[in-house]
């Protein structure tokens, strides 16, 4: 089967919606998170967050989350020039979400973490179809 390196226009129209679609879902949690720390670790965790240096630390959990999304609205501009970010971005998301639900399973956060872990599952498998379709197509994967 001959590769090819051009991306047909609505598969290519599909990877920037994609990547819209997932800067919004890092903006929805990263902009309560940053500007209601607090109030956001509450829905999550279902506790207070007193501790400057926690708030500190969970803010700042925020902000990389708040660059990828901006890292996603670059990838929708240029789906093939922009992989990279797709890899960091896929692997922060699994590992988040792998982290998130063992501390679920150890009853550590509130029901909340579970759409937050079931979204970021949702995004992963886009994620490695679209590295799928990029090779199919005859990319280097970054």
């Amino acid at each position: 089967m001959k590769m090819t390196t051009h991306i047909p226009g609505r598969e290519l129209r599909a990877f920037r919606i994609l990547f819209v679609i997932s800067a919004l879902w890092n903006f929805a949690g990263a902009f309560p998170g940053l500007f209601d720390s607090a109030g956001m670790f509450a829905s999550e965790f279902g506790r207070e967050l007193t501790d400057p240096v926690m708030v500190a630390v969970y803010r700042g959990a925020w902000c990389t989350a708040l660059l990828y999304g901006f890292g996603f609205l670059a990838v929708a501009y240029d789906p093939v020039r922009h992989s990279g970010v797709v890899l960091m971005g896929g692997l922060g998301k699994a590992l988040f979400a792998l982290n998130l639900l063992y501390m679920y399973l150890s009853g550590w956060t509130s029901d909340f973490a579970v759409v937050v872990i079931g979204g970021d599952v949702v995004f992963v498998a886009f994620f490695i179809h679209y590295f799928l379709r990029l090779r199919h197509h005859g990319h280097s994967l970054i």
